[in-house]
């Protein structure tokens, strides 16, 4: 598996971005997670659509959405799932219709084969979330088995930690002093 330290994997995929019919989809590229404008990258992954833990999380990644977007970070959402199957159950799940980022489609599986993230039996990823620096390089990733759901408010207090470039102890959140060597 890919980690801490490393350049995130070269991509081109496709995503559902919109509902709105001729403007569901759009391709994202690794281009994307480097930028001069020190925005940050959130890409999480889940094992399937249509099932039952993964929309709990999408959700809630969706409801904190402002949260990413006041830290100057974007988020992805991915699976090894089609387009077309983002597509329909985003129109058929109540709690996805609204989502404001996109939902990579990973069918080849190449990138999660590349970040070391395919349960081995099923061919599909694992409850993953990467922490992208601007220059493309990770700063922090978390696996979780495929039954256990991830906390978005720990997702959110590494990021703020990460963007200190400080020493921040044992269950620091956001506001709170920093260590100093």
């Amino acid at each position: 598996m890919l980690t801490i330290g490393q350049k995130f994997p070269a991509f081109s995929k496709t995503a559902v971005v919109s509902l709105e019919k001729g403007k569901e989809f759009e391709t994202i590229t690794s281009d994307y997670l480097t930028n001069d404008d020190n925005v940050w990258t959130v890409m999480f992954w889940w094992p399937k659509d249509f099932t039952f833990v993964c929309p709990t999380e999408i959700a809630e990644f969706n409801k904190n959405f402002g949260e990413f977007r006041d830290r100057e970070t974007r988020l992805i959402g991915a699976s090894t799932d089609s387009e077309f199957v983002h597509a329909a159950w985003r129109t058929h799940h109540d709690d996805l219709r609204d989502l404001k980022f996109p939902m990579l489609a990973d069918t080849s599986k190449s990138l999660a084969e590349d970040l070391g993230i395919l349960e081995p039996n099923e061919k599909i990823a694992y409850r993953a979330t990467f922490i992208i620096d601007p220059q493309g390089i990770i700063r922090w990733v978390s696996v979780n088995d495929l039954n256990v759901g991830r906390n978005v408010k720990e997702v959110l207090r590494v990021l703020d930690g990460l963007q200190t470039d400080e020493l921040c102890p044992c269950n620091w959140e956001k506001g709170q002093e920093t260590l100093t060597a």
